[in-house]
């Protein structure tokens, strides 16, 4: 598991590719909570999403580059439930 203390609140995740996968609300239970604003769509939307800490590669500044590339990763992103 990678170690979520250096993540904060407003930050930009990117997938591998440096495209953009959501903004940081917070991290819970291990996990990058998403702000809803960047959770879905469809029937999806209007609620949180989490990254799984075992697809973050590092942290840059203000910005969490995941292993995986965007679109990879957002297949992999769990709803809050």
């Amino acid at each position: 598991m990678a170690d979520t203390s250096a993540i904060r609140e407003h930050m930009e995740v990117i997938g591998a590719d440096g495209v953009h996968v959501g903004t940081v609300d917070g991290v819970e239970d291990g996990r990058i909570k998403l702000t809803k604003k960047d959770s879905g769509e469809g029937s999806h939307e209007g609620h949180h999403h989490y990254i799984s800490s075992g697809l973050i590669a590092g942290v840059e500044g203000e910005t969490v580059r995941l292993s995986a590339n965007a679109d990879v990763a957002v297949s992999f992103e769990e709803e809050a439930g």
